[in-house]
């Protein structure tokens, strides 16, 4: 299983960290893509080493895409191939999951209408403005696409990545 993880400077730790090292605890192939190669660093100042830039990545060499929050996805959601790449794994029913503010990358790729999601509480009203149907909820699965709204949400929403990555 080959992972990507799209993120930016100011992602939220523990949403990139903790899927980041369950990934390679489970023998997965897990990169991280930016808008610049070197050090990516989190809200709370942990670092991760950028392994491609966003505009070389071939989304068809990987199985898992993983948006996670914090004030990254602002950020890439102005990044045209971060778009195309979430297009890309919608496109091909690959799975998606994001957390937070991950889902914005989701709304400005035009990806959400009519699919039910959740988000961190700040992104609930543009991701309903989107057409997506917004539950407050700590996890939301529509086909190949998982959604949660927090840190605190993590135990779950990596549950349900992991039981579609083994289904």
């Amino acid at each position: 299983m080959r992972v990507l993880i799209l993120s930016a400077d100011n992602f939220e730790d523990s949403e990139l960290l903790v899927p980041y090292y369950r990934f390679l605890e489970e023998g997965f192939q897990v990169e991280i893509a930016s808008m610049r190669m070197g050090i990516i660093t989190g809200k709370h100042g942990y670092e991760v080493e950028v392994d491609k830039i966003i505009d070389e990545v071939n989304a068809d060499d990987y199985d898992l895409l993983l948006l996670p929050g914090g004030k990254a996805p602002a950020e890439l959601r102005k990044q045209p191939a971060a778009l195309e790449i979430a297009r890309h794994f919608f496109a091909g029913n690959r799975p998606v999951a994001a957390i937070c503010h991950g889902p914005q990358i989701l709304i400005s790729a035009g990806l959400l209408k009519g699919k039910r999601v959740t988000c961190y509480k700040l992104v609930a009203t543009e991701m309903k403005e989107s057409g997506a149907d917004y539950q407050d909820r700590e996890l939301v699965v529509d086909g190949n696409l998982i959604t949660s709204r927090q840190p605190s949400d993590i135990p779950v929403f990596m549950r349900e990545i992991m039981k579609m990555t083994h289904s």
